[in-house]
């Protein structure tokens, strides 16, 4: 049943989980294509595609209504000095590093969106380290897959629990999260 549905939905739900955080379905998606059901290149494009939108997003919204969006937020204002500061000396790879920092991958692209990073060199590092990030990220998936299935002769017996155990371990992850902050 997890099966069918991944083949269906399988890079839609990349795309969609992508456009925000990600990690978890990336990591399902990565495991998913070492079990056959998705094409792991095809996986990283819409997995990049999907990054790249969501954080181009956020960039261009902090670009149009930063100021106002982050003095609601005063958690996001806080940081605002620091982050410009970075942007200041390493705008190149703190553009490319955001998606890998707890507690930026929204809020990041959003708070440079309010600085005056050109908005087509945030674009072309923003591309570039969404396709570092959904290599990566699926990579580990599919290495966890390969890992796996050494351990394990008929990985296919209980794949579908090893899809619930990722999504279910992603969400507990983001709730702590949540809670913690």
């Amino acid at each position: 049943m997890i099966a069918a549905f991944i083949a269906s939905y399988g890079y839609l739900a990349v795309f969609v989980g992508t456009l925000l955080e990600g990690e978890t379905v990336l990591i399902a998606a990565g495991f998913a294509a070492h079990q056959g059901l998705l094409d792991w290149p095809l996986v990283v494009l819409v997995a990049a595609a999907g990054g790249t939108l969501g954080d181009q997003s956020a960039f261009l919204l902090g670009r149009w209504k930063g100021a106002v969006l982050l003095e609601r937020f005063p958690g996001l204002a806080r940081r605002i000095p620091r982050v410009h500061a970075l942007l200041e000396r390493f705008d190149a790879m703190f553009i490319l590093a955001v998606r890998f920092l707890y507690g930026l991958r929204i809020a990041g692209p959003l708070i440079m969106g309010s600085s005056r990073v050109p908005v087509l060199r945030f674009a072309v590092f923003n591309t570039i380290g969404a396709a570092i990030w959904a290599v990566l990220v699926s990579g580990a998936g599919y290495v966890f897959g390969v890992a796996i299935s050494s351990f394990i002769a008929d990985l296919r017996r209980i794949e579908e629990a090893v899809f619930l155990s990722i999504l279910a371990l992603g969400i507990v992850f983001w709730l702590w999260r949540k809670c913690r902050a």
